[in-house]
This record gives C-alpha cells, structure tokens and sequence, in this order.
C-alpha cells in the first residue's frame, strides 16, 4: 500500500505550510488532527486512539511521533524518512504515571524547540488537554499560540491529484446510493440494508476499492427523519414511509458525500412539493457557485428559493470536504451559511447538503461539487427526484 499520491505532492503541501507558518510567525507547528498529517505526509492508520501528533519547523523536516506499534504504517503510506518517524515505547501507553506527550516534549527539548514560537491545534478531537499541557510544561520556555486550523486552510484548494481522488470517492458514492436503492423495501430491516451499504462503500469498484466514510452513514426514517444525525437500527421500513439516506464514498481518505430520499409508497402533496424547492434550490446553489463568490451569497441563492415556498431550514447548507476521519468528514474551515463572507477558491470542493427535517418526517438531497474559475459541477452522478418504490 505505497501513499496515496507523489512525493512532489506532499512536498507541494509542505511548501504552503511553512509560507502559512512564517505568515505568521511561527517557528513551529504541532498537528494532531489525523486528517491534517495525513494531507502532509499520507501517514493512514487506525492510530488516533492514543495521543500521536506531528511536529514541523521551517528547518525541522516534518516528524510523526505516535505509538511504537503504529509507527510501521509510516514505512508503506508515507515518502517519510526513518529520522522523520519517531515512536514513543509501549510504558507510554494508557498509563496513570506517564503520558505519551512527556515523550513528544522531551523529544522537543532535544530538537533545540524550547524557546522558540510554537503554535499548536487548539480545536480538534484528537489532541487532549492533558497532552497541550504536558507540552507547555515541559517547553515552558516557549511562547504557545492556537494555529487556528492553519492546515485545514491549507487543505481548503484542491491539487488535480486530490480532483481525481475525490471523483473516485463520488463514484463509489453513486454506487453506494444505488445499493442502497436496490435492497429498501417495506419490511427491510434497516441493519440489514445498511450491511449491503457499508459493503458498496468498501468494496468499491472492480479497478479501486474504497474506505470506511470519515461520517457514520445515516439513514432517516420515518419519526427518526425529523432529525439530523440519527443511527441505523433493527426496526423495519415501513409502507408510506420517507426515507432519506446519507451516504457517500471514500476513497484513500478522500470522502465524497451524498444524499438522496426514496418514499415507500405514493407521495404525498407535502413531499412533493418539499422535494421540488429543494431541487430548486440545489440549481440556484450551482449557478451561484463560482471562484470568487461569497459563501453568504450562494446561500442567498438558497434562501430566496427556500422564500417563495415558506420554507425554512435554520442549519447552514454545506462545507468544505476532503480528506478525513471520524468523526467528520468536513474540513472546518468555510461554511455556506447567511454570515459566512468567504470568497470561494478555485477548485475548492464542498459538500452542499439540502436536508429539510419537518415535523414527523424529513427529505435530504446533497451534492459533492468542485468549484471552477467560471462555474461549479458536481462531482457525484445520481438522479435528483425523490425515489419512488410503490408497491
């Protein structure tokens, strides 16, 4: 399993972090978002349990530091050096005594970084109070700042190689969705079909396989629909009953979203016409959609739609996605949403999500788009209309 794209890549992503980091005048970075090293170097492993980070200087090659068990999956996803690659010993590991990040500070010490501006990941998942304090203490000759997401702004501009990742993801998408088509009828036990889901999603297709999503795939029915983020369970689909899945594909990390609706039954007037402003809508985002167009601006476009019906959806619509791991596929930089004044860069890729949760039911429509000097095309291929199985 060699990583994911060319050397030259990463050392492309190296170069605009370090611009970033003298930007700002650190000296240097602590990542411990496993998304954030994996765009840097293409470390991927189920290593995130434990406390792993990766150190960068303008001068100090970019260097993981994790578990000693993990520190293999460097050798055969990454262009990393042995040197570039540090272990912390087993005595490390989920102790009341000694905390890994003593290991990673003392490492620090001996790389003459004490002293020097050092910025860290503030806001993510993975780097826990315990191991920022940790650092402090043990670096405490230096000056600490938040990086505020300074990768994940970085990740926010797509490489044609990361394009044509994504477009694999969005294929397995559409397969997914497809999956999932085929196997809901009434009396279906939602385990049972999401089993068939989860499988398209790794199996992929005959020339690329995929992975696991950063996000849970969900699956919305009926009472449950009324709600944004809700678990699969055993119960059974049932007659006259909207479904809405939200699936999608990943592929080398790479996660491409999609969502779409099926009624198991004859649509009512509500679906309908819910169905149709969203559908709408999802046009007036596009052709909103282009470099250099304001965030608040597309979901202008949206709101105007979403006005002519009485409709009202309070969530923003979208986001920025790429590369990730659960819990999030999204980037958590732009978001489309009324105060959001971010222009849109040239071939940033977004996930735009349409979900409409109502009282009793809900509907979802969403589209992984790539945006273009001029315009905006959608990345993921699968019919727009409400799915109809009637019978």
């Amino acid at each position: 399993m060699p990583a994911a794209f060319e050397k030259k890549e990463y050392a492309e992503r190296l170069k605009r972090v370090r611009g970033a980091m003298a930007d700002k005048q650190f000296d240097v970075l602590v990542i411990g978002d496993p998304s954030n090293i994996n765009w840097l170097c293409g470390y991927d492993a189920w290593s995130f349990y434990t406390p792993q980070i990766m150190v960068v200087g303008h001068e100090l090659e970019p260097t993981w530091i994790g578990r000693d068990m993990d520190a293999g999956a460097a050798s055969f996803t990454t262009h990393l050096t042995p040197e570039q690659v540090v272990p912390f010993p087993e005595e490390y590991v989920q102790q009341t005594h000694v905390h890994p990040a003593q290991f990673m500070a003392q490492w620090m010490v001996s790389k003459g970084l004490d002293g020097k501006r050092i910025a860290f990941e503030s806001d993510t998942y993975y780097f826990t109070p315990a191991a920022v304090e940790h650092l402090h203490s043990q670096l405490s000759n230096s000056t600490w700042v938040d990086s505020e997401l300074l990768v994940n702004w970085q990740r926010l501009i797509k490489s044609e190689a990361e394009i044509d990742m994504l477009k694999q993801a969005a294929h397995i998408a559409g397969l997914t969705m497809q999956a999932a088509y085929d196997g809901v009828r009434p009396g279906v036990r939602q385990c049972d079909l999401m089993a068939d889901v989860v499988a398209a999603q790794i199996r992929g297709t005959p020339d690329f396989g995929g992975d696991m999503t950063a996000l849970y795939p969900l699956v919305l029915a009926g009472e449950a629909a009324s709600t944004a983020h809700p678990f699969w369970t055993d119960e059974k689909f049932a007659h006259d009953q909207t479904v809405a899945f939200e699936l999608g594909g990943c592929r080398k990390r790479y996660n491409a979203g999609l969502a779409r609706t099926v009624h198991l039954g004859k649509p009512n007037d509500t679906l309908n016409t819910t169905a149709q402003a969203v559908n709408e809508g999802m046009e007036a985002v596009l052709d909103a959609m282009k470099t250099g167009a304001l965030c608040c601006d597309v979901h202008a476009a949206w709101q105007a739609v979403l006005d002519q019906y009485n409709l009202e959806k309070k969530s923003r619509i979208g986001y920025s996605i790429g590369v990730g791991y659960a819990p999030d596929w999204g980037e958590h930089t732009i978001s489309f949403r009324a105060d959001d004044s971010t222009p849109l860069p040239e071939n940033a890729v977004v996930h735009i999500i349409l979900g409409m949760w109502m009282e009793g039911w809900g509907m979802e429509v969403s589209e992984t788009i790539h945006v273009r000097e001029h315009d905006a095309v959608c990345l993921t291929q699968f019919p727009r209309e409400v799915h109809v199985i009637d019978g």
